[in-house]
């Protein structure tokens, strides 16, 4: 995790939002997230493993993260702040939401296929490096644009657990190892949820105390 949440180039960078480039980047990134959210929560059926079904719901949090981005590029630090309050916030319930999720699949379930659960995490880690990749120049951006790469980076980080799992559930033709990958995920989402709720809120907090710094940035834009 970025180790400053309350830094002065968190203001500065919000500049970064007006790049062409960043809006394009942010429409290869909704349009391959929702694209692999279809694929996964299909193949989490047919595979039955709740790990596939967290990385899908994932995809779908991320296309619609990446959706409220392109709605508030633009606009003042603090409503691009705001935004990132909703996505923190639904990046957590997400995170919450797998964790009951894994707990009943753990009192009623059977072991997954791990065959569709490796084939489907491979082509999913393929198009999240891909997305990492473009979106490695805004990592250190405002909360808007670090809740989006820090999205990337979890889904890069998760794939690859799922691929483990299914490397367990093949060993072991228990379901446990795809449970435990399903936790994983919720808590990489609890994390980045949390690192991203307490930057926009010191955003906010920053405008409200000085508003004549953001006033006089839009100005000059």
């Amino acid at each position: 995790m970025p180790g400053c949440t309350n830094c002065p180039s968190d203001v500065a960078t919000a500049s970064n939002t007006f790049d062409p480039l960043f809006r394009r980047v942010l429409w290869i990134a909704l349009i391959a997230n929702a694209g692999m959210f279809l694929v996964e929560i299909i193949a989490s059926q047919l595979g039955d493993s709740i790990s596939l079904q967290a990385d899908a719901l994932d995809f779908f949090s991320d296309a619609t993260n990446y959706a409220i981005s392109l709605f508030v590029l633009g606009m003042a630090l603090h409503l691009r702040a705001r935004a990132s309050l909703i996505k923190g916030a639904s990046m957590a319930v997400f995170g919450l939401w797998v964790i009951g999720n894994a707990i009943y699949r753990a009192l009623v379930g059977s072991a997954p296929e791990a065959s569709v659960m490796w084939t489907v995490a491979l082509l999913a880690l393929a198009v999240n490096v891909a997305v990492a990749v473009l979106l490695y120049r805004y990592r250190a951006g405002d909360s808007n644009m670090r809740s989006i790469w820090l999205c990337s980076r979890n889904d890069a980080i998760g794939n690859i657990t799922v691929i483990i799992a299914a490397a367990g559930v093949f060993a072991t033709s228990s379901r446990w190892p795809d449970l435990i990958v399903a936790a994983i995920i919720s808590c990489l989402n609890l994390s980045a949820a949390f690192h991203v709720i307490r930057l926009a809120l010191s955003e906010i907090r920053a405008v409200t105390a000085n508003p004549e710094q953001e006033a006089s940035q839009c100005e000059a834009k």
